[in-house]
């Protein structure tokens, strides 16, 4: 049988510093997105986002098995909490069943501990810029919104070349924007200030628009002609990163992509949008070049003890076994280079990713980036291959609030064009 505990029995010394505490809400509550009655949005203090939807469509094998991803064990003592009590309680009532005994749920749930003011709530530091479908279907049809965008924001459906997946289908009122306008395919960095500055306006994008991207992530195999063509939030990030760089001030990433929007019930349509070409961008691109280092300030960055160049990048590539791309030859990692890991390719990012393709817990991508010798007091440059995945991490430390971060664009492709194999 379950207990149910109040919040003055935890406060009292009801349970030990050793419980693990389990929040059951979405992602996008967990991270401070207000999306019922509660007066404040985050968690409550060292919890871990575990939202009961995971729990509802997997198997005991698979339910089990991410517990452990967490390091959460049948050892150990969990508090649960949700909205009220009802979902807590039949989430605890299937942990029990998988040999978790010792489980309580907080009475009230989240709602009664964010109305304490005498309480912390920890939140995402720009949780703003990591946008719900909810948040985008109300701003949609002009409804109040939390953290509004400043204007009338741009929603684009990003992609590497598939207009084609764009016309199959899309977020109503949502541009296609192809990231060849903003990359080189020489070697797959930004594009010059001129070049983006024409692309930009060719979209519409002022640095005063508030722009929202998504991208829509498909079945994707590393040997294909053209993988990245499916790695649709991967290279929304990597749009993100560019349009930043430019100069844009409000961009926003759609959580989970066009998968989320569709699993939250909300259509898509067909029909193409046109964008409406701006006349003039208002700064000078690039507007904050700190996003992106080059290969003299990589060495730099090497050699500075208060400095971590870090490789996002497969265990297969940082060993030596694959480059990661069919374009790239030589074999190997950048030596001195901090390896911070991404999936299980060039192309995936189950690593930073929770299993339904939203953001993966951010206390959990910072505490392992701290256990790799990556934290927020170093000057921290992240590369891949040539920028995407590495873009990806890039936005994530940004919404983490980490200011000194950039991608060093060439990445693998740039620095073994120059130095060879290190193997």
């Amino acid at each position: 049988m379950t207990d149910i505990i109040t919040i003055e029995t935890v406060l009292s010394g009801g349970i030990d510093r050793h419980t693990k505490i389990i929040d059951v809400r979405p992602t996008a509550a967990y991270n401070g997105w207000v999306l019922r009655t509660e007066e404040r949005g985050g968690h409550a203090p060292g919890a871990i986002a575990f939202p009961a939807l995971w729990a509802q469509k997997a198997f005991d094998r698979e339910l089990v098995g991410k517990f452990e991803d967490k390091g959460i064990t049948p050892a150990d003592r969990l508090l649960i909490y949700g909205y009220g009590d009802e979902e807590p309680l039949a989430f605890a009532d299937r942990l029990e069943t998988l040999g978790y005994d010792q489980v309580s749920v907080l009475k009230g749930g989240f709602s009664e501990w964010a109305g304490r003011a005498d309480l912390d709530v920890h939140r995402l530091p720009r949780f703003e810029k990591l946008v719900h479908p909810d948040w985008l279907a109300s701003l949609r049809i002009g409804e109040s919104v939390q953290e509004p965008p400043s204007g009338e924001a741009l929603l684009f459906h990003v992609n590497f070349g598939v207009p084609e997946d764009y016309a199959r289908g899309h977020i109503p009122g949502a541009l296609h924007l192809d990231t060849n306008l903003l990359e080189s395919s020489v070697d797959w960095n930004r594009r010059s200030p001129e070049e983006l500055e024409a692309a930009l306006l060719g979209l519409g994008i002022t640095a005063a628009t508030p722009v929202i991207l998504y991208g829509n992530d498909t079945a994707r195999d590393p040997r294909e002609n053209h993988p990245g063509r499916r790695a649709g939030q991967i290279a929304a990030t990597r749009a993100a990163a560019i349009l930043t760089y430019a100069g844009v001030r409000d961009v926003r990433l759609l959580d989970g992509g066009l998968n989320a929007w569709r699993s939250h019930g909300y259509q898509i349509e067909i029909e193409t949008q046109a964008p409406l070409p701006a006349e003039a961008f208002g700064t000078t691109i690039p507007a904050y070049p700190g996003v992106f280092i080059d290969y003299d300030e990589a060495v730099e960055l090497l050699a500075n003890p208060r400095g971590a160049l870090v490789s996002i990048r497969s265990r297969p590539e940082n060993e030596g076994v694959t480059s990661g791309y069919r374009y790239i030859s030589d074999r190997g990692d950048i030596p001195g280079a901090i390896w911070g890991d991404n999936g299980s390719d060039a192309y995936h990012m189950e690593n930073y990713r929770n299993i339904d393709n939203t953001m993966r817990d951010f206390n959990e991508i910072a505490g392992n980036w701290v256990r790799a010798g990556i934290s927020s007091d170093k000057t921290v440059s992240f590369y891949c291959g040539t920028g995407w995945r590495a873009s990806e991490t890039w936005f994530y430390a940004h919404l983490l609030g980490w200011d000194d971060v950039s991608i060093y664009d060439g990445g693998w492709f740039e620095w073994s064009r120059i130095n060879g194999s290190s193997l």
